[in-house]
């Protein structure tokens, strides 16, 4: 059952109209009377907002790279749970899994948890969490902008983690988003969230995937407390003719540490905004990104990291492969405001053509005014070289097999950087098809 707004303000933009139109029902009657009008009130709130915005176009400097056109005109249809025909997902020990946007308890495999953390669903949220859970969700910076709001507005159920202080987990946690399509063009909006408390270490791997054309709108909010650490690695590879575009908002406290690994091969078109603010002094920021378009494929990575405290570091290290016709966009944004003295900031942006008919944009940006700082930017653009071939085949390598192992060591570098084992493996596996 949908609820259709009869709000007139909405006819404004059709892409945000078709959206609304169709928010599902808040799970309201599974949770306490004070957390389900909160939820109610975020999500009325949300709508109101996004109800006010039009879909980007190439016209607005954050999206003039990106084409989205093609996503607008599809004719969205709110996807309905349908998942008979997945076996049991090999992946880590704990696992979460949602099929079309609705938890699957059948694929999924919580057991086995240490006490002081909860891993599910937020229609399953235990009444005692619930006062841990409020004051988080939709709070971030960037929740204003139009596909996180339409996110927000349309909130059924989240995949959750949450660790008590002082909590460590040794194995990864693992959360699943499989998209499934048959006789119409779908859309879902994956949300989690995630908050690890103080001196608590997780490990967590994120995971989307699909079949069919269909359209995947998340959005992920990860929350660390003092001298905490979190290992996350996003894995998308989506079908070749889904859509997908995603958000992961971060914020920091003091001493926190967090790393994120992002490979990013499926979709025909795809975009990935982290969003990361240090809320803290000593606070560390890592981002590995790896990206392979081929064919008429067209990925895009819009990074921001804001340091607002003394003694702030961040390493962005992010790499494109773009072949065929395929068009890879990278945008890293680096704010070193006055208050963010003695920060070490590093960003570089890698690309490798291997058409002469692909296209990369990239456009790394470092944003200083603090006075005393060590921060460096900068990207290049690549082809495979003709010497390094030729040594290779010396060495008696067939031709294809010589470009091959320089492709596989451009990539070696991001790949080797994923600690959950199996997901490495996994993703080595699909890299090598």
């Amino acid at each position: 059952m949908t609820q259709v707004s009869t709000n007139p303000s909405l006819q404004h933009d059709p892409f945000v109209s078709k959206i609304l139109a169709q928010r599902p029902e808040a799970p309201l009657t599974q949770l306490d009377e004070e957390t389900s009008n909160w939820l109610q009130n975020l999500r009325e709130q949300s709508a109101s907002w996004v109800s006010r915005l039009a879909s980007p176009t190439k016209k607005d400097e954050e999206w003039r790279f990106t084409d989205i056109s093609e996503l607008l005109d599809l004719n969205l249809e709110n996807s309905q749970k349908n998942y008979s025909h997945f076996p049991k997902l090999d992946q880590e020990d704990i696992h979460v899994v949602f099929v079309n946007g609705s938890y699957a308890a059948d694929l999924s495999s919580i057991e086995g948890l240490p006490e002081g953390i909860y891993v599910g669903n937020l229609i399953n949220l235990p009444e005692a969490f619930c006062k841990y859970f409020r004051p988080f969700l939709g709070t971030l910076p960037g929740k204003e902008e139009v596909f996180t709001a339409l996110n927000t507005s349309s909130i059924s159920d989240v995949a959750i983690i949450w660790a008590a202080p002082n909590t460590v987990v040794d194995k990864p946690i693992h959360i699943s988003f499989i998209s499934v399509a048959e006789d119409q063009v779908t859309f879902s909006q994956p949300r989690s969230w995630i908050v690890a408390e103080q001196n608590c270490q997780l490990t967590i791997v994120e995971e989307y995937q699909g079949t069919g054309t269909y359209f995947t709108n998340s959005v992920t909010e990860v929350f660390l407390g003092e001298n905490a650490q979190i290992n996350q690695t996003r894995w998308q590879h989506e079908s070749d003719t889904a859509y997908h575009v995603g958000k992961t908002a971060v914020n920091q406290k003091q001493d926190s540490r967090y790393t994120l690994s992002e490979i990013n091969f499926g979709g025909k078109l795809s975009r990935h905004t982290p969003e990361v603010h240090q809320d803290g002094v000593q606070t560390t920021t890592n981002l590995n990104g790896l990206t392979i378009a081929k064919n008429e494929q067209t990925a895009d990575t819009h990074s921001v990291i804001q340091l607002n405290h003394p003694h702030g570091i961040t390493d962005q290290l992010h790499k494109c492969i773009a072949d065929d016709r395929a068009h890879t966009v990278f945008n890293g944004k680096v704010f070193v405001p006055k208050p963010a003295q003695m920060t070490d900031a590093k960003q570089l942006n890698r690309n490798l053509l291997l058409s002469s008919k692909a296209r990369v944009d990239t456009k790394p940006e470092l944003q200083i005014t603090a006075d005393n700082v060590k921060c460096s930017h900068g990207a290049t653009v690549s082809q495979l070289q003709a010497d390094e071939i030729f040594y290779l085949r010396s060495r008696g390598l067939s031709e294809d097999d010589a470009r091959q192992l320089l492709i596989d060591a451009f990539v070696s570098e991001i790949i080797e950087r994923i600690p959950a084992d199996l997901t490495r493996k996994r993703i080595q596996a699909c890299l090598s098809d």
